[in-house]
């Protein structure tokens, strides 16, 4: 499975992005798709995930009102909308996924659940 994220750049704050993720390769059908980020400095961290099969989603609080993931009709690509960006979220965004479904909701944001890692796109969001 292959990932290849884009959509980054920069924006000033209060402003919007959207970014895509498209997969290749093998697709596992009952399984997550989902976007981390990492800042300078600091460790990657979950920002959304959605299941493949029925569309469930999961947000980190932080973004949480703001960010909105979704999926496209082939289910080979993901989409992560961003709105009101904030200079806090600029950091570089991967897209990844998973060979399975988590059974615990918890898990659905835990970075070692995921099997599957793009290179990432850099957000800048200037104050």
């Amino acid at each position: 499975v292959q990932l290849q994220a884009s959509g980054g750049g920069l924006v000033q704050g209060g402003g919007s992005l959207i970014l895509a993720c498209e997969s290749s390769g093998f697709i596992f059908s009952r399984s997550l798709m989902g976007w981390f980020r990492q800042a300078p400095g600091k460790e990657r961290e979950f920002v959304a995930t959605i299941s493949r099969s029925d569309g469930r989603t999961y947000y980190a609080d932080s973004v949480k009102g703001r960010f909105t993931i979704s999926k496209g009709n082939a289910e080979t690509t993901m989409y992560l909308q961003m709105n009101n960006l904030e200079p806090e979220d600029t950091a570089v965004y991967y897209c990844a996924a998973t060979k399975s479904l988590p059974l615990r909701l918890g898990q659905w944001a835990q970075t070692e659940n995921y099997d599957f890692w793009g290179p990432g796109t850099l957000v800048t969001v200037s104050s």
